[in-house]
């Protein structure tokens, strides 16, 4: 067999599933993230919380460090962000500030 029988049975189908696979990747994270970004998108905009960029120095003004994860839920009846921070001795810290004001509401060092 020669080369361009191998370029055209081995390489064409698999650069085919390769470009699907990229494809499918790129519609991932609307499915993987459900619903919650659109959600705190509109809350955001009709002012019920704050934006996250706002949020997220917040965080880092209460706990300095990298912002490593941070998360929107409500509990009884209030928004909360939830955000981890990894400060600079390597400890991960969580705060949960209320949403609509940025107030922190408490702050541990997760385990």
């Amino acid at each position: 067999m020669n080369l361009k029988r191998i370029a055209l049975f081995v390489l064409l189908p698999v650069t085919a599933v390769v470009s699907a696979a990229g494809i499918a990747l790129l519609h991932a994270p609307d499915t993987l993230a459900g619903e919650d970004h659109l959600k705190a998108r509109a809350l955001s905009q009709r002012g019920d919380i704050l934006p996250l960029e706002k949020i997220a120095e917040r965080a880092r003004a209460e706990k300095p460090g990298k912002l490593i994860d941070i998360e929107l839920e409500q509990k009884k009846g209030i928004w909360v962000y939830e955000a981890e921070i990894l400060d600079d001795t390597g400890r991960v810290w969580e705060l949960k500030l209320d949403a609509r004001t940025g107030a922190l509401l408490e702050m541990e060092q997760d385990d």
